[in-house]
């Protein structure tokens, strides 16, 4: 049974960081592209950043890039996003999903909110 299981999220003020996590499991992480997507209110789910089986290839939407990175650790099933400088545009539940950008693999976890506000 896959399961996604998404944290770290949580109420920062702008120009904060947050580091969010990832456990993945049931299914095969290490071959697996990995991909955060988020979801603000009232918008679609959109994706934020993915990376490469191996971690060389990373991807990052334009309004994200230079602020997030993602990386992930294949011996532990994790996959992260380091958010820097965040905005209260940046406010959403984030969640990761296996595959690419445009076609998430599996059923969504839970998600973790992240709320940017003074």
């Amino acid at each position: 049974q896959v399961r996604l299981v998404e944290s770290g999220g949580g109420l920062v003020q702008p120009g904060g960081s947050l580091r969010l996590s990832c456990a993945a499991s049931g299914f095969s992480f290490s071959s697996a592209v990995m991909t955060w997507y988020r979801q603000a209110p009232g918008k679609a789910r959109e994706w934020v950043a993915n990376i490469g089986t191996s971690g060389g290839i990373r991807n990052y939407v334009a309004s994200v890039k230079g602020r997030f990175t993602i990386s992930r650790d294949n011996a532990k099933n994790m996959v992260y996003l380091e958010m820097n400088n965040l905005n209260p545009e940046d406010t959403a539940v984030y969640y990761c999903n296996a595959g690419s950008m445009l076609a998430p693999r599996y059923s969504w976890g839970q998600g973790t909110q992240v709320t940017v506000s003074s």
